[in-house]
């Protein structure tokens, strides 16, 4: 596969083994460890998750990390996303994003929430409208949805539960979440 980048680019899933990798991504393009625990943590709780990476001759330069949410049927959110600082800025990042959105449509995903730039993401169709209706505690325009399946969030509001690691419990008004 290639990208306006380098021909050397390979997108693919990754193990529950490779996260300990994945997460010096995190922490060098974030500049701190809240992202780079962050699915470790998600793992360890029993998530089920969607673990995907690019890698360039054979070393993880980007992750992206996905995993289901209580809330409307189908719900996922994608977080944390991460390039390494020195492989920004030439589209690793978005074959990435697209290529875990693929893989999440095929795996029954019919939504999915992110929290991060309106710019970068609102290129794969998420918006902040279509968020609206969750209760989450980072509202704004920031928080962000996409719909996989057409119409997958139309009529829905509720408290949308994230994986505990995420740090939102306060919003969950009835169990905690399970996946």
């Amino acid at each position: 596969m290639s990208t306006p980048t380098t021909e050397r680019l390979s997108l693919r899933e990754t193990g529950p083994d490779e996260l300990a990798l994945a997460a010096t991504v995190h922490a060098s393009a974030f500049g701190r460890d809240e992202e780079a625990r962050l699915p470790m943590a998600i793992v360890a709780e029993g998530h089920e998750v969607l673990s995907v990476a690019a890698e360039i001759d054979g070393f993880i330069v980007a992750h992206a990390l996905f995993s289901p949410l209580g809330g409307p049927e189908g719900a996922w959110a994608l977080g944390p996303v991460a390039v390494a600082p020195d492989h920004q800025g030439g589209g690793i990042g978005s074959a990435l994003v697209g290529f875990g959105l693929q893989r999440a449509r095929e795996r029954g995903a019919r939504s999915v929430f992110v929290l991060g730039e309106p710019s970068f993401y609102g290129r794969f169709g998420f918006s902040a409208e279509k968020a609206r209706g969750a209760w989450v505690p980072w509202r704004g325009e920031m928080f962000q949805a996409l719909e996989l399946v057409p119409d997958a969030l139309v009529g829905w509001s509720g408290a949308l539960r994230y994986p505990h690691a995420f740090g939102a419990d306060e919003v969950d008004s009835g169990e905690p979440f399970r996946s």
